[in-house]
């Protein structure tokens, strides 16, 4: 919410109650609790922001902005007489508290509008994911066969990178597990010339943890991009291994054009 809403919101408060009579500075009656509150006045920005939407002011045109604002109110099941008093006392008798609680909106709205951007953007980039494989792993695995090895084929030269989140359990066999990738060309596959990318090593506290592969393709030529999110030096069983492995992506970035 604005500041200048918000002001806007408290003046027609103490106009209202100033008009239908006078109230002790004490007089705590029919107060909305701090909690609920919060949440009122959270939802009044996000209505105060849906009517700059065309489409969704074109719905609401017969009401003013007040108005809405009130219908929020009654929505958390209190009335313009609760809000109108509640405001008055907090802006008379308690202004920092009534300033604390603008403050706990605004950070509710922050960590809201900064989930969506976050969400936003990995519905991009999974629309944009290069990644041929399955979506997660996870060991003990269901099939004995189960995989995570990759094989990519790139003709675009530019930055590919490979990111992922991985949960290696204490009570995992594997010995030195990591991810593991290498780049070569096409007619070298098993026996050519590999480049081999930084190996990721895989910290083992049953723990979610966030790593990258980053690869720069110069050449404009065909490059096969090939290795296993989780590779290990023993040959342990599927049953003694514990890994999870999820949020994979594979994203393509060209280089800039100077």
């Amino acid at each position: 919410m604005t500041r200048f809403v918000f002001l806007i919101l408290i003046m027609i408060s103490l106009i209202t109650v100033s008009c239908t009579g006078q109230k002790k500075k004490s007089d705590t009656e029919n107060l909305i609790p701090e909690k609920d509150l919060i949440s009122i006045l959270k939802d009044i920005h996000i209505a105060d922001g849906l009517l700059s939407l065309p489409k969704i002011y074109a719905r609401f045109i017969s009401l003013d902005s007040i108005e809405v604002y009130y219908k929020v109110i009654e929505e958390h099941g209190y009335t313009k007489d609760n809000f109108d008093k509640t405001m008055k006392y907090y802006f008379v008798n308690d202004p920092k508290k009534l300033n604390k609680i603008y403050d706990q909106v605004l950070g509710i709205l922050s960590e809201m509008e900064s989930r969506v951007e976050n969400e936003t953007y990995a519905e991009k980039m999974r629309g944009s994911n290069l990644w041929p494989g399955k979506e997660f792993y996870s060991f003990p695995a269901r099939s004995g066969n189960d995989s995570t090895i990759f094989d990519k084929t790139f003709a675009q030269p530019g930055i590919y990178t490979l990111s992922f989140t991985a949960t290696l359990f204490p009570d995992d066999q594997s010995i030195n597990p990591r991810a593991t990738a290498y780049s070569c060309s096409p007619d070298s596959v098993l026996t050519g010339k590999r480049k081999y990318e930084k190996t990721l090593d895989f910290i083992k506290d049953g723990r979610p943890h966030a790593y990258k592969l980053v690869f720069n393709l110069r050449e404009s030529k065909i490059k096969h991009i090939r290795g296993w999110l989780f590779d290990f030096d023993n040959k342990p069983s599927g049953t003694e291994r514990h890994v999870k492995i999820e949020n994979i992506l594979f994203i393509f970035n060209a280089f800039a054009v100077s």
